[in-house]
């Protein structure tokens, strides 16, 4: 079995449970916690539109990115360091002329972009001023950079062991990552708070994949479901007690 098909099997495992609990149209084959609607709408506040030259880092099987250029239309590139994710992504996108690389950010693809999205992954870089950095320099003058964040102190050495794959789990305070852009040269436009409706979702997932568990272990595997719902509970009470909160932010270099 080619890595392509596994891939596909893990996705496909997981798609009944997700689509019911991200609700009707909402979900388009996206990780993380942002539905379609929110996925768009933050595209057009960075102002994708048919001229705009699309860089979407951590881009997984692509489905925000088919749902972009459907929408709103843009020329698009989407880099994920899984090559069976990325090859998931190519066969999905191709008839709509998406271009998917292999690439573990950073380094980025030379530039200019117009647009460069991070949706739901801002929380795996513990530098994130290095990758800010290069997303600044991948911009064209007056690009803007669209992303979520997870915003919290640092995870406790408890909290570290508790957490499934935490060398993937930076929180940043909001006024650090802030400061950081800043300083790299990106002014942000805009900021708003995701936290609820994250929330939200965190917790119809949970419900969803907990209902479905013995299918979906059945096909991933018994560890890999467990650590799915032992992570979705950590957020579901992070989330619900303030410990972490989300945020979706615009940054632009300047002209």
């Amino acid at each position: 079995m080619s890595l392509q098909e596994v891939a596909r099997l893990v996705e496909g495992a997981w798609e009944r449970a997700r689509r019911e609990a991200y609700g009707p149209g909402e979900f388009v084959d996206q990780h993380g916690f942002m539905r379609a609607g929110e996925i768009l709408a933050l595209a057009t506040r960075a102002g994708v539109d048919p001229w705009t030259r699309v860089l979407d880092l951590c881009c997984g099987p692509g489905g925000p990115g088919r749902l972009v250029v459907q929408e709103r239309g843009c020329a698009y590139l989407g880099v994920d360091a899984s090559p069976a994710v990325v090859e998931l992504a190519r066969a999905q996108g191709e008839r709509l002329g998406l271009r998917h690389d292999v690439l573990r950010v950073p380094p980025l693809p030379p530039g200019p972009f117009d647009v460069v999205l991070l949706l739901e992954t801002m929380l795996a870089f513990r530098d994130k001023e290095t990758l800010l950095r290069q997303v600044r320099d991948a911009l064209a003058p007056g690009g803007r950079f669209a992303l979520t964040a997870e915003v919290g102190l640092p995870l406790t050495p408890a909290e570290r062991a508790a957490m499934p794959a935490p060398d993937t789990v930076w929180p940043v305070l909001l006024t650090d990552l802030l400061e950081l852009l800043e300083h790299v040269g990106l002014e942000v436009t805009w900021t708003e708070e995701v936290s609820a409706a994250h929330l939200g979702v965190v917790e119809a997932l949970l419900a969803r994949f907990t209902a479905d568990e013995a299918r979906i272990a059945a096909q991933v595997g018994r560890d890999v479901m467990d650590d799915v719902l032992t992570a979705h509970r950590l957020w579901q009470d992070w989330l619900l007690s303030g410990r972490v909160r989300k945020y979706a932010l615009v940054a632009r270099r300047p002209a």
